[in-house]
């Protein structure tokens, strides 16, 4: 796929992801943040289906999605991505900013929805901060999107199995938080959301831009 045909490839991702971002956040906020959909439906059935090793397999899972760990994966995807050591250290900084810059922007939409998370009886681990978008599931999905980009890019042998390896890891970071009573689905859809609108400005700006 040539240069132009990835950059107008993801500025239309990107425009979609955004566009139902926006529609889902103004539902959010003209519902004052209480559950919407199936949020409380789903919320019920963790709470009521929780065995102890399951909640430990959920809490080591979520805690992939914050922390150092994403950093580190967002170097990885970038020393994937290059082929010299020019490349690389270029990838690696573009892939730490991108990663950066979109929980700055995250932090900022979560203070400006301010939406309560579920009641604090439900959680089964500990949470901070507003809930709108769920803040593991964009920082998870943001890395899983990089990784699988460098994949892609380098083209490697058995991808396309690593690629869903890749996806489902970023996917289930997500449902946790709902598993976990910290959140609702449509925070986890919101982060899911973002993150495929910020990556697809990242990549197209990239792709317009870099030689």
């Amino acid at each position: 796929m040539k240069r132009g045909e990835v950059a107008e490839l993801a500025g239309s991702c990107g425009l979609g992801a955004w566009t139902a971002f926006g529609v889902l956040t103004m539902v959010v906020v003209g519902h004052d943040g209480n559950p919407l959909f199936t949020d409380a439906g789903l919320l019920s059935w963790s709470v009521g289906h929780r065995p102890d090793v399951a909640v430990a397999f959920a809490r080591g899972l979520t805690g992939t999605g914050t922390g150092l760990v994403p950093f580190a994966l967002a170097v990885l995807a970038g020393v994937i991505a290059g082929r010299t050591r020019r490349q690389r250290a270029l990838a690696v900084a573009l892939c730490l900013g991108c990663l950066g810059a979109g929980q700055a922007l995250r932090y900022a939409v979560m203070a400006l929805v301010a939406r309560p998370r579920p009641p604090l009886t439900d959680w089964a681990t500990h949470a901070s901060g507003w809930a709108f978008p769920s803040g593991h599931t964009t920082t998870a999905a943001i890395t899983a999107g990089l990784l699988i980009i460098a994949v892609r890019l380098r083209g490697p042998r058995g991808r396309t199995p690593l690629t869903l390896v890749i996806g489902g890891w970023g996917a289930s970071v997500g449902l946790t938080r709902v598993y976990l009573g910290v959140h609702w689905f449509t925070d986890v859809v919101g982060g899911w959301l973002f993150a495929l609108g910020w990556l697809g400005v990242c990549l197209g700006a990239v792709a317009r831009r870099l030689p």
